[in-house]
């Protein structure tokens, strides 16, 4: 007498699986969303070093967006994994597995569409004219207002250069 298991717990179990993966990819997604092009965030390792410090005036102010250079794949991992799960719940047999299978490529387009878009920040590019007469153009996020004819200090070495006001 041979044993068999219900198909529906093989599908609760796959499901459940599915969903921890699609819950884990999100929650890595979100690690990865700590990149800052802010000019008060400092990391570890540029604590406690020694910075350059030239003084200017803004010159030029102009919004920008700061995209970041690569996603992490996550929002692929995720969308795919939920478009895969919820394409399994449409129809049976042989349109079951092609609505996973459809599902699944249009949720893992959809992820990466949404880590794309959590992967960009408003920002300014700033032109500075050094009180030594050169001038610099620095992009970062606009989480600090700058504007034409203000006084700032530009802050670089080891690291992303910054510009703040005076």
């Amino acid at each position: 007498m041979a044993i068999t298991t219900l198909p529906t717990q093989g599908i609760r179990k796959g499901r459940a699986l599915a969903v921890a993966a699609a819950l884990s990819s999100l929650a890595i997604l979100a690690g990865c969303a700590n990149d800052t092009a802010s000019s008060s965030v400092y990391t570890y390792g540029q604590a406690q070093r020694e910075q350059i410090v030239r003084t200017g005036t803004v010159e030029a102010v102009r919004n920008v967006t700061i995209q970041k250079d690569r996603t992490s794949g996550a929002g692929v991992v995720a969308g795919g994994a939920l478009g895969g799960v919820a394409g399994s719940a449409v129809g049976g047999g042989t349109g079951r597995v092609l609505a996973s299978i459809g599902g699944g490529i249009l949720g893992a387009m959809a992820g990466n569409a949404v880590e794309n878009q959590m992967g960009k920040e408003a920002g300014l590019e700033i032109t500075v004219k050094l009180d030594n007469g050169e001038t610099r153009v620095i992009a970062q996020a606009a989480d600090v207002a700058l504007r034409p004819g203000q006084r700032v200090r530009i802050i670089s070495g080891n690291g992303p250069s910054r510009v703040v006001p005076m």
